[in-house]
C-alpha cells in the first residue's frame, strides 16, 4: 500500500551512536485499550530472538500506532520526527500519515534536526558507543568500546534505521528499545527510540533512501 516519505530534524553533535536508555519513569497504568492493539504489540516468535509482547494498557494510547491526519508539504513515503510531540509520522497520500509514538534526546546538544536519508538499515543490530559518549562515561561505556551484539539486551532493539546527511552519518539513528515504557518521553542520548514492534512495522514500510525530517525540539508543531 503506498506510503509518503516525511520530515526528519535534530541536530546531531559528537554523542549519538550510542542510543542507550536513560533511566525514565516506571510505567503507570493507562485506561484500557482494544484488542486491535492488543494483537498489534503481541508478541513475536518468528524473530531471531523473542521480541516480547508489549502491555499496551501501561502506554498512553497517544503512543500507539494508527493512522491519522496529518498536512504536510512532504511528499508520501518521507518520516517527519516531531521530538516537542513525541511523535513519528510516515506520510501518506491524502492528508494522512501512520503515526507512531517515539522516544526522543533528554538534552538538546545530543539531538540531531533537519532533513537526512536513510543510507542503511539493520537487522537486529550491533550497538557500538561513541568515544565522546565513552569519554563522558567510562565506567558505564567503556566495557562497550567494543561493541555488543545484537540481540534481546541490545539498546537498539531489533531494527536500526541509520541516518546520514550530506553523505556523512549523523550517528542519529531510528531504532527499538529494551524499554517500552519510555515511549512518549525525553530520555535517550539522542536517537529515536520506538517500540519494537513499531520499529519492525516502520522498517518493513520504508527503503533505503527514504527521507527523513527531524523538526525543531523547541518549535515543532503539527497541524
Amino acid at each position: 500500500m503506498p506510503l509518503d516519505r516525511r520530515l526528519f530534524l535534530l541536530a546531531a553533535s559528537a554523542a549519538l551512536a550510542g542510543c542507550t536508555a536513560r533511566r525514565g519513569p516506571q510505567p503507570q497504568a493507562i485506561a484500557p485499550v482494544n484488542a486491535q492493539f492488543a494483537s498489534m504489540y503481541a508478541a513475536i516468535d518468528t524473530e531471531p530472538f523473542p521480541v516480547p509482547a508489549i502491555d499496551v494498557s501501561q502506554i498512553d494510547p497517544r503512543f500507539l500506532r494508527q493512522e491519522v491526519a496529518f498536512q504536510t508539504r512532504e511528499q508520501p513515503g518521507t518520516i517527519v520526527v516531531d521530538p516537542n510531540e513525541r511523535h513519528a509520522y510516515l506520510v501518506m497520500e491524502g492528508g494522512r500519515a501512520l503515526r507512531y509514538g517515539v522516544g526522543v534526546g533528554r538534552e538538546e546538544g545530543f539531538n540531531f534536526r533537519g532533513d537526512a536519508t536513510i543510507a542503511r538499515k539493520a537487522v537486529w543490530p550491533r550497538w557500538t558507543p561513541t568515544i565522546d559518549m565513552i569519554r563522558r562515561e567510562p565506567d558505564r561505556y567503556g566495557p562497550y568500546a567494543g561493541g555488543l551484539p545484537g540481540g534481546p539486551t541490545n539498546p537498539l532493539g531489533p531494527r536500526a534505521l541509520y541516518l546520514y546527511s550530506g553523505g556523512k552519518d549523523t550517528l542519529y539513528r531510528l531504532h527499538g528499545t529494551t524499554e517500552p515504557h519510555t515511549i512518549g518521553t525525553m530520555v535517550s542520548s539522542g536517537c529515536v527510540r520506538f517500540m519494537n514492534q513499531d520499529i519492525i512495522d516502520l522498517y518493513n514500510r520504508v527503503p533505503v533512501g527514504t527521507k527523513v525530517v527531524v523538526l525543531p525540539a523547541a518549535a515543532a508543531a503539527v497541524s
